[in-house]
């Protein structure tokens, strides 16, 4: 081994060791990935084939898919930029799914141990559970005959542990902002708007999600705009939005200076990993562009079905809080029993109408609070059963049972979904109606 001494150092102006390597380096994530991502499209292989012909023409770096510490502008950061713009909100926080939002949103709101959130019967689970997984505890409200929050039973559920009311604008359908909001300004409590099921739509022209303190969006492949998974938390409160920055990354890679002390007391406190990577912020970015026009598309042909639609006596349409709000993905009418609403969805099916009736189900429907067993039966993941035996909570435990909410049930029982689709044309809309006035006219 030769010797050396401190002059011979790189650092000391001697020769320097390596100059470069030999070994040919090939990206982390190159073309094969890629190709597979093509794949998900369902390309045929001869597409492939020449997509791989293109792409290895050129000589490209990794790309980085994590939105932290990459060499080119984030495409999440991009699509919470975009956000912002397209419904005028201050703040908008990427997620990786519409439950992730909801809970950095009752973080971000300081919901927490101690607290009663009210939520409706109607909704996805994940509405109510989100309530528990912060350590509250979810009271279920009625819903009216819009299929969303019931004003006057929030009202009589209000207690002094009441911390936040969560409307959800359920199957496209915008809840009465305007009574839930006068409640929570009343009562001095936070609105959190769940709008995984309504992106694009409004409320007396403000958009869905950006009336109440916070709004969350699910993102996901079965919502309206979405891609894999995602969810989104928009507001105007600057505390409200860095508290639930900080929940959905606990590294708090996100902050100007990332280990400066905390700039507020409750800025920093240990979370989760909520982060949406480079690959879901891309696809919903051009997703969240397309928006707008979809939820107009969707209402004008739920308009157009239901204003030939005739009236009848046994069936009829749920009541729209603003009926040029709602995103019209569906139509919905009330049967007069639950027995003719599944008989009146089998017979559109028939005619060719995507139709279907959630009353009378022999499986479990995790939109309806009565499969909710978790929070009935005070179901946790620990033993010790919190936050339903929290000491901090000084309330009286709701009466949680199947049919704490009678109305609820009644109305979801004898619904009648119409799937709206945004591409029919005038004529498919017309036709949409001419089923429905055949089949109502025979059983209705």
């Amino acid at each position: 081994m030769k010797t050396y001494s401190e002059k011979d150092l790189a650092i000391n102006g001697g020769d320097k060791t390596i100059q470069g390597f030999s070994g040919k380096q090939e990206p982390k994530i190159g073309v094969e990935e890629f190709l597979e991502l093509a794949d998900t499209w369902g390309y045929s292989p001869d597409t492939i084939s020449k997509i791989r012909t293109i792409i290895e023409k050129e000589d490209v770096p990794s790309p980085h898919l994590a939105r932290y510490y990459g060499f080119r502008t984030s495409k999440v950061k991009m699509l919470e930029e975009y956000a912002k713009t397209l419904f005028g909100v201050q703040h908008a926080l990427a997620v990786n799914s519409g439950t992730s939002a909801l809970s950095a949103a009752y973080v971000g709101c300081g919901i927490g141990p101690g607290d009663e959130v009210i939520v409706p019967g109607y909704t996805f689970f994940a509405t109510a559970a989100e309530v528990v997984a912060v350590k509250a505890i979810p009271v279920i409200a009625e819903v009216d005959d819009s299929l969303t929050l019931d004003p006057d039973d929030v009202e009589s559920k209000i207690t002094p542990q009441t911390k936040a009311i969560v409307p959800v604008h359920m199957a496209g359908n915008c809840s009465n902002m305007d009574a839930v909001m006068k409640i929570a300004k009343r009562h001095g409590l936070k609105v959190i708007e769940d709008n995984a099921q309504a992106c694009g739509g409004k409320y007396k022209g403000r958009w869905l999600g950006t009336i109440g303190d916070a709004g969350c969006f699910s993102l996901s492949t079965f919502k309206i705009t979405g891609a894999g998974e995602g969810g989104m938390v928009v507001t105007n409160d600057e505390r409200i939005y860095v508290r639930a920055t900080s929940y959905h990354d606990t590294a708090a890679c996100w902050r100007p200076d990332r280990y400066a002390p905390e700039r507020f007391p409750g800025e920093l406190f240990c979370g989760q990993n909520y982060r949406m990577s480079e690959l879901e912020g891309s696809v919903i970015l051009v997703q969240l562009k397309k928006t707008k026009a979809q939820a107009e598309r969707y209402n004008t042909n739920m308009r157009r079905v239901l204003c030939n639609v005739g009236k009848f006596s046994k069936v009829k349409p749920r009541r729209s809080n603003d009926i040029y709000g709602d995103v019209g993905n569906n139509l919905v009418f009330f049967a007069e029993t639950p027995e003719l609403a599944g008989k009146l969805a089998a017979a559109l099916e028939a005619e060719g109408v995507h139709a279907w009736a959630r009353g009378g189900k022999t499986t479990r429907d995790w939109h309806i609070y009565v499969y909710w067993e978790h929070i009935l039966e005070h179901k946790t993941a620990t033993p010790e059963g919190c936050p339903f035996t929290c000491p901090y909570y000084k309330g009286k435990l709701p009466k949680y049972s199947v049919d704490m909410c009678p109305n609820t049930l009644d109305y979801v029982n004898r619904a009648l979904f119409v799937g709206i689709s945004q591409w029919w044309n005038e004529e498919d809309c017309l036709n949409v109606a001419k089923a429905l006035n055949k089949v109502f006219s025979v059983y209705c």
